[in-house]
């Protein structure tokens, strides 16, 4: 798992297995995370891209939990992650 975002990939992972998408808001992820995301997660799609390699270490965890972000909504400040 992965660092700080370790509580979300055990929040994804502990979906039903039935569940094929979730929306959840920046404020739920921050709870989750117990920390504000930074601020290029409240600024930038890019930062929510789908990739396992680089720096951006946080899409790791939503990967390994079977999932892809598919919406990001910066204005609205929402994520919709689908199953992988």
């Amino acid at each position: 798992m992965t660092g700080n975002y370790e509580s979300l990939e055990k929040y994804l992972r502990g979906l039903p297995v039935s569940q094929e998408d979730i929306t959840l808001t920046f404020t739920f992820i921050e709870q989750l995370l117990n920390e504000s995301l930074p601020a290029s997660a409240k600024q930038e799609n890019g930062w929510w891209g789908n990739q396992k390699q680089g720096t951006q270490v946080e899409s790791i965890a939503w990967m390994d939990a079977g999932w892809l972000v598919d919406i990001v909504d910066i204005r609205e400040k929402w994520v919709r992650f689908v199953r992988q």
